[in-house]
């Protein structure tokens, strides 16, 4: 066991089965504590890069905007659409009455 998995306490892994709604046996529960510890040695090892001169990342593309505009593309289509009801009125469809 290396020194990342060592800083997994019991109470650690009891709060993340709770919060997980998991129920591990014994076994379950030290090899799940083994692979913490190795995703915590890999965000050891991420912490050593040099990030001083890196600007942060706000998104991958280089435009300013990612977002096409909201803009109708399509027009209103309301007319085309009445054309297929059997009534209508006021440019709405007429329907039988419901009770």
């Amino acid at each position: 066991m290396d020194m990342c998995a060592k800083k997994i306490s019991d109470a650690t892994m009891e709060n993340v089965e709770i919060l997980s709604k998991l129920a591990l046996s014994s076994g379950e529960r030290e090899k799940a504590k083994e692979e913490m510890g190795k995703i915590l040695s890999y965000i050891e090892k991420l912490n050593e890069l040099d990030t001083e001169n890196v600007e942060p990342l706000v998104h991958i593309f280089e435009e300013d905007s990612c977002f096409r505009e909201d803009a109708v593309t399509n027009g209103d289509g309301r007319a085309d659409a009445l054309k297929n009801a059997p009534k209508s009125k006021g440019g709405q469809y007429v329907v039988p009455k419901t009770v």
